[in-house]
């Protein structure tokens, strides 16, 4: 059912390997989370659509062959889904969080994922990686501008920030964090995950450089979100 329901989706029809690694993924995943706590959904069913089908939804916005930035991978989502759906992108992922990063290194070597990974916080990591990337992914749990401004710097000039939400009511809250971070919205795609829960993943495109200052530390995006 997740399969055909990807195919309709965005055209990606997973061949049995690539099904083979998500399985994995997945076996992996609730293994590992008996430990380090990386998911509250533990049913199969459940990460195949919560996580993986709602993470590769993101590639219908996604260019070919584009170098993908995912600002706190948390459990890999949604770059990893993304990348064994889509070979053809370069994932870096970033954390805050040493177990994260190290359950994505582990799962990536376990199936021979190419990625690079870093343990670092959003605002750090900025300032060696300053628009480097085609696209910049974001699935946290976190108000839209502070997606936003964690991940604007990394994004080069013409460049994306995919933001993965679940209705385009929030961009009204965006505006003031896109005309100070350089973005303009361009688009949205509107899904139904077979479970009957809403997707909306918002695309903005980078028109103007990011001023250095963003994004800030000490947790000022969430304490007092532009």
């Amino acid at each position: 059912m997740i399969i055909q329901y990807l195919y309709q989706n965005t055209g990606i029809n997973l061949d049995g390997e690539q099904q083979s690694k998500l399985d994995a993924y997945c076996d992996f995943l609730l293994e590992e989370n008996e430990k380090y706590n990386l998911t509250a959904i533990t049913e199969r069913e459940a990460v195949w659509e919560k996580h993986f089908a709602d993470s590769i939804l993101g590639s219908v916005l996604t260019p070919q062959n584009a170098t993908v930035c995912d600002v706190g991978c948390g459990a890999g989502f949604p770059s990893l889904p993304l990348k064994i759906a889509r070979p053809d992108l370069s994932v870096t992922l970033v954390d805050s969080l040493q177990k994260r990063v190290d359950f994505c290194r582990a799962l990536c070597n376990r199936m021979r994922i190419a990625a690079e990974f870093f343990h670092a916080r959003a605002e750090d990591f900025s300032k060696t990686h300053r628009e480097l990337f085609d696209v910049a992914v974001a699935r946290a749990v976190a108000p839209l501008p502070v997606l936003l401004e964690y991940t604007a710097q990394v994004v080069k000039l013409g460049g994306s920030v995919l933001a993965y939400k679940t209705d385009i009511s929030e961009t009204l809250s965006a505006q003031n964090a896109c005309a100070t971070l350089g973005l303009v919205f361009a688009e949205s795609k509107s899904f139904t995950l077979p479970d009957g829960s809403r997707r909306c993943i918002l695309r903005y495109e980078k028109t103007s450089h990011t001023p250095l200052k963003y994004p800030r530390g000490q947790n000022k995006p969430r304490k007092a979100p532009l």
